[in-house]
């Protein structure tokens, strides 16, 4: 079974939909049992960092995605969900950055784009050894953000370049997370998801 986060951010009925399509059952949550128990957990998010930290700690969120890394369960993070895994971020910070969930240290900040936000597609350069982009290699994929990590001390890292260069995915264990929007992109997110669906 697949647990959405509904922590009141995200495309919940679209990432429902589509992650349907793996045919596994999928569930719409926020109760921490639920979510920790789960094959799969995918944490989605849209808008702004600390609306979006501010919604996840309501629910425990934080807690939920570190029980799953202990229990060696799978989570994927998604837009912003990939975001408020790192340690901080920057938007619409004042005297100091906003605290994010610390999987990752480091910190994301504003694109160095001359137009913002990045939305539409944008083609992955992914690493070898990618078992999330198995077959959709050189594919594109649908962003939309203005904000990204621009350094993980990961080792599976794929990038894009949009004014800059940032990440575009990550696979760190038991914890993915991909910046654009899988459930938006078409045929080559369907088979991602597929891809990270096999590793439950």
């Amino acid at each position: 079974m697949i647990a959405i986060l509904d922590y009141g951010s995200g495309n919940l009925r679209s990432a429902e939909r589509a992650f349907a399509t793996s045919g596994l059952d999928v569930v719409l949550t926020s109760d921490a049992r639920t979510a920790i128990e789960a094959d799969g957990l995918v944490v989605p998010g849209v808008g702004a960092f600390a609306a979006c930290m501010q919604g996840l700690n309501s629910v425990d969120g934080g807690r939920i995605i570190r029980e799953r890394i202990k229990a060696e369960r799978p989570t994927l993070g998604i837009c912003i969900g990939m975001q408020i895994l790192f340690a901080s971020g920057d938007e619409h910070a004042q005297a100091r950055p906003h605290d994010g969930v610390g999987i990752w240290p480091g910190s994301v900040s504003a694109l160095a784009a001359p137009i913002l936000p990045h939305m539409g597609w944008n083609t992955v350069d992914t690493p070898k050894g990618s078992s999330l982009f198995a077959g959709v290699e050189n594919e594109s994929f649908y962003f939309v953000h203005s904000y990204a990590a621009k350094e993980a001390s990961v080792n599976l890292k794929s990038w894009s370049t949009y004014g800059e260069r940032f990440l575009s995915a990550i696979e760190d264990g038991y914890v993915s997370a991909t910046q654009f929007h899988p459930e938006k992109s078409g045929q080559a997110g369907l088979a991602l998801i597929k891809n990270w669906v096999r590793s439950l």
